[in-house]
């Protein structure tokens, strides 16, 4: 099921394939998948690499081995050291378990991107090149989006992709913890949106496209959703020639809004 409610989250989540692997015949290589334990919400994302044969089996294996452990994380976080800490453990777990059900090939190359959403803080952990948006505040009585930080680039000159089984995905996992009651809606999403989800300046990208983002929000912020419908309706943006257009790569959003978050 796409769409659910866990706890104080309304939650939806799509991947579809790109226009060139509906072309050819490939299956999508995007994941997705949440999940709840007691007063804690993890939301997974994760893109396969497009030249490996089983990516996405590796994709799907990585974000649910995302939502097993990173939902034993504490609600409650300590310190910021203490966050980082634990956000760290539980990917070194979920790779080790990785590495144990692939036997460590890199025929299942994937990157993946995690939020977990907790009683008055939000944990981030992310290698490869997907990204997070927030939702946080108000300015001028509009509504102020964020874009976490991602994991830095492998080298000045290249635009290679860190795995979750890459050598040195540990050293090259990004952590982040933020503390405000503000967040109110959350974004994951795989780098297929990337040009249409973000603004970029010099090449890389800056900040989050409010218009899109505000626009993605806009059906979980009325109420329930129903799970066939926003799927379809969901699909149908993800594959619009106009997205389609900004990038032909496997597309995949997922969405979380605090119930009773509108306004």
């Amino acid at each position: 099921m796409a769409a659910r409610t866990n706890g104080s989250w309304r939650l939806h989540g799509l991947s579809v394939e790109g226009y060139r692997h509906r072309r050819d015949g490939v299956p999508c290589q995007d994941a997705w998948q949440c999940g709840a334990a007691g007063a804690v919400t993890v939301l997974a994302v994760a893109d396969g690499a497009g030249s490996r044969p089983r990516s996405d089996e590796g994709s799907r294996l990585a974000v649910d081995l995302a939502v097993e452990h990173f939902g034993r994380l504490p609600a409650s976080d300590g310190d910021g050291p203490f966050a980082h800490r634990i956000l760290r453990q539980a990917f070194q777990r979920v790779g080790d378990d990785f590495f144990d059900r692939t036997g460590g090939s890199q025929d299942f190359a994937t990157t993946l991107t995690v939020v977990v959403l907790a009683p008055g803080w939000l944990g981030h952990c992310s290698v490869g090149d997907g990204f997070v948006v927030l939702r946080a505040g108000t300015e001028g009585g509009e509504r102020q989006f964020h874009l976490l930080p991602q994991p830095e680039s492998v080298s000045e000159y290249s635009n290679e992709t860190v795995f979750l089984t890459s050598r040195d995905a540990a050293r090259r996992v990004r952590t982040d913890c933020v503390r405000d009651d503000g967040v109110d809606a959350v974004l994951l999403s795989t780098d297929g949106l990337a040009q249409a989800a973000l603004s970029w300046a010099d090449g890389a990208p800056q900040a989050a496209n409010e218009s899109f983002a505000a626009a993605v929000l806009r059906s979980l912020d009325a109420g329930e959703v129903v799970a066939g419908a926003e799927d379809e309706k969901l699909a149908a943006l993800l594959r619009s020639d106009r997205l389609t257009a900004l990038n032909g790569d496997d597309k995949t959003l997922l969405r979380a809004v605090r119930v009773g978050a509108a306004s």
